[in-house]
């Protein structure tokens, strides 16, 4: 069993896969083809925003939106606390200071009312200048923005919606990677829509923004990239990976997303009362980059991996260590008492095999598995 089948979807388009990589081979415009357009086109429409700015990858998105707003030393920027590293990293390497946040127990997400407590604490102290939250959709599931904008409205934030695992997520029918003054996503193989290498793309509806980031990813480019006005960086989304995701779009949009989400009803009908299963808000629908669970400690979860990975079902765990405590950000000093959420988590959460080319006999085996192997650590 896949934990994220590449294998099958590849098998399922195969066709319309070598296509499209055909055409771009045959053409030779490798960089910067009419795919690349067409993609950006396709999926600012599908997100419902003016603008989408294709990148190398969704680091580097989230490094130029940073950029581009100018956020520098001295600026606070308010990160959740459970999280993949680079969404902190992006702040240090612009300069700027993370400010860690624990997160809400059933979303994984930020947790807003210690955002706000946070914001007032900085201002408090008035050492940093606060700038900008970035809220990531954990999981697929978007964080809550009807808090999060009431919040940067109120101490006049900007809002940088980290949407790397959350594409195809909605609030309302809003879709993921339209909430922020601008938003970034991932095209990593392994995202709910991911190419095959790396790729990533920018979202805004601000045309001076939009305008900027084109420039600061080409070097930054006046009217042709050999006038450079600024200096920028070299990030751009090959003609191959943009041929690619055009085709895994249209499956994203015709079946994948709706697939996933019967999966996730499969695993929690079968799950509910045996583990600690994902909460998904009313009115929200979660892409479901993973499907996570929390067991009752650190050894349970543990044993249950164990005994998993012997009967050939693969879990990973997201994330073994918060951001507060990696060694990067060591110089920050944070107090561990501030976390006390995000630490329960580190100790207990375990993702599932989650995908759209999982069966409901996958489902099964799963979760027949889990009922006996947790048997095992109440005897």
């Amino acid at each position: 069993m896949e934990f994220r089948d590449l294998k099958a979807q590849y098998k399922k388009y195969k066709n319309e896969i070598d296509f499209a990589v055909q055409e771009v081979l045959e053409n030779a415009n490798f960089i910067g083809g009419k795919e690349v357009l067409e993609l950006e086109t396709l999926l600012a429409e599908y997100v419902g925003v003016k603008h989408c700015i294709s990148c190398a990858n969704g680091t580097e998105a989230m490094t130029i939106v940073m950029m581009a707003l100018g956020i520098k030393e001295g600026d606070a920027v308010y990160v959740p606390d459970f999280t993949f590293f680079s969404t902190g990293e992006i702040v240090s390497f612009a300069g700027a200071t993370p400010i860690f946040i624990d997160v809400d127990r059933e979303t994984f997400n930020i947790d807003t009312e210690k955002l706000e407590k946070a914001i007032q604490q900085t201002v408090l102290e008035g050492k940093l200048t606060p700038k900008v939250i970035i809220p990531v959709d954990l999981f697929g599931l978007p964080a809550n923005y009807t808090d999060i904008i009431r919040i940067a409205k109120r101490y006049n934030l900007l809002i940088l919606e980290d949407g790397a695992q959350g594409f195809g997520g909605s609030i309302n029918g809003k879709k993921a990677c339209s909430f922020g003054d601008a938003a970034t996503t991932s095209f990593f193989p392994a995202k709910p829509l991911g190419c095959y290498g790396d790729g990533g793309a920018i979202f805004t509806n601000n045309d001076e923004l939009a305008e900027l980031i084109n420039s600061l990813k080409i070097h930054g480019k006046g009217v042709n990239k050999y006038d450079n006005v600024r200096i920028g960086v070299n990030s751009r989304l090959d003609s191959i990976q943009a041929a690619i995701l055009k085709v895994k779009l249209t499956a994203f949009i015709n079946h994948e997303l709706e697939d996933v989400n019967n999966i996730y009803r499969l695993y929690t009908e079968r799950l509910k009362g045996i583990v600690e299963i994902p909460l998904i808000p009313e009115g929200y629908v979660s892409s479901f980059a993973q499907y996570t669970i929390k067991l009752k400690n650190r050894e349970q979860r543990n044993f249950l991996q164990a005994k998993l990975k012997e009967e050939g079902i693969p879990c990973m765990i997201y994330y073994l260590k918060p951001m507060h405590k990696q060694k990067a950000f060591s110089e920050l000093a944070y107090n561990d008492d501030y976390f006390e959420v995000t630490n329960e988590l580190c100790d207990s959460v375990l993702s599932l095999p989650m995908h759209p080319y999982l069966n409901k006999d996958d489902v099964e085996r799963v979760c027949n598995l889990i009922v006996k192997i947790l048997k095992l650590t109440t005897m």
